[in-house]
């Protein structure tokens, strides 16, 4: 039996273009680690910088004797009681809002569904503003309470849009709607608030640092710990998800599993984050672009959009607390950076006639 060998020159043709695909991968993987390095230094760089800078600025021989636990006359409090745990929560919560919004995103395949779009962050700002202004509680009870308002909303939000071919462009949609109604629940009851019951109350749906504490650190840090490495896992399978759900079963990937999954990892992300530090706006909307720019296409962008949300807290906080005469929330500042992306997004949407 005669075996037949390609031509010569086809033969040539197919192992250039095999030498052609593996050096762009070469480039894209030398790419990714370069950025994913630079973010990493970028974001310890930003917690230094807000460990050291304040009214009083501290050298870091001080900010490193405090942190082995020596006592340094002023800084021993201000640093390690004020500064430490909000540059660590600001990056955590960063983290969190990052990786479950680009989740999302790719998983819908679509730009504007991130946590905050679409009302799944509304949900717990209502529940909080309610355990907050009706309920009188706080610290603890309202976290707790946000974060059970944020998962049975996903759920309520997930369940309403199952089933179908188009399950990702009726979850955005009903998102927003329930999303809206949430937010008119939160002006109803702040209308409805004592004087300085509204103040307590619009200090935390801006989204803050201002008053973090180290009690905080403990859940949040878990639920990034824990969470965090299930979305990096699960990676892969999402990107089978942004090709469509025939192609991904095709592919092997349980898609029904896979996203539920992936849902309540990133809702979990999201509603900890939030009923930390309040809805930080556009984080989870802005993370998942930015990282994509800065590693290029042709892989998942979990872990780069973690750690350009937490750069973008950091920057933002310290924008709001340096850069004007009047200290301002990092939630206000992330809002003006996200709010022309939304209106860019959805202008471009609107000129396609579809998802961008």
């Amino acid at each position: 039996m005669t075996i037949l060998q390609p031509p010569a020159s086809a033969a040539a043709d197919i192992a250039a273009r095999i030498a052609v695909v593996r050096a762009g991968r070469r480039r894209r993987s030398r790419r990714r680690v370069i950025a994913v390095t630079a973010l990493s230094v970028a974001l310890v760089a930003l917690m230094g910088a807000m460990i050291m800078l304040g009214n009083t600025i501290y050298p870091l021989s001080d900010v490193l004797a405090v942190m082995r636990g020596e006592t340094v006359p002023g800084a021993s409090f201000t640093v390690g009681t004020l500064r430490i745990p909000r540059a660590i929560i600001g990056a955590l919560a960063g983290l969190a809002f990052g990786a479950a919004g680009a989740t999302f995103q790719t998983m819908l395949r679509n730009p504007l569904a991130s946590p905050d779009v679409i009302g799944i962050s509304s949900g717990a700002s209502a529940a909080a503003v309610i355990s907050l202004v009706v309920l009188h509680w706080s610290g603890t009870a309202t976290m707790l309470v946000a974060l059970i308002a944020g998962i049975v909303t996903a759920a309520l939000i997930y369940l309403a849009a199952r089933g179908g071919e188009s399950t990702g462009g009726r979850l955005i949609l009903i998102g927003i709607g329930i999303g809206a109604m949430l937010e008119a629940v939160v002006s109803y009851t702040i209308q409805r608030a004592a004087e300085w019951d509204v103040a307590v109350a619009m200090r935390w749906l801006t989204g803050s640092l201002n008053g973090v504490r180290w009690e905080s650190v403990v859940p949040l840090g878990l639920s990034v710990l824990v969470l965090l490495p299930v979305l990096v896992l699960l990676s892969r399978d999402l990107r089978a998800l942004e090709l469509g759900d025939a192609a991904a079963s095709a592919l092997g990937v349980r898609v029904d599993l896979v996203r539920v999954l992936l849902i309540i990892s990133a809702v979990a992300l999201t509603c900890f984050a939030t009923a930390t530090t309040g809805p930080i706006a556009f984080v989870a909307f802005l993370a998942g672009p930015i990282a994509t720019r800065i590693v290029g296409h042709g892989g998942t962008v979990t872990v780069p959009a973690a750690l350009t949300g937490g750069c973008l807290v950091l920057a933002a906080d310290l924008i709001g607390q340096f850069m004007f005469d009047t200290k301002f929330p990092v939630g206000v500042i992330t809002g003006i950076l996200g709010a022309p992306f939304l209106l860019y997004l959805l202008i471009r949407t609107s000129r396609r006639g579809g998802s961008s």
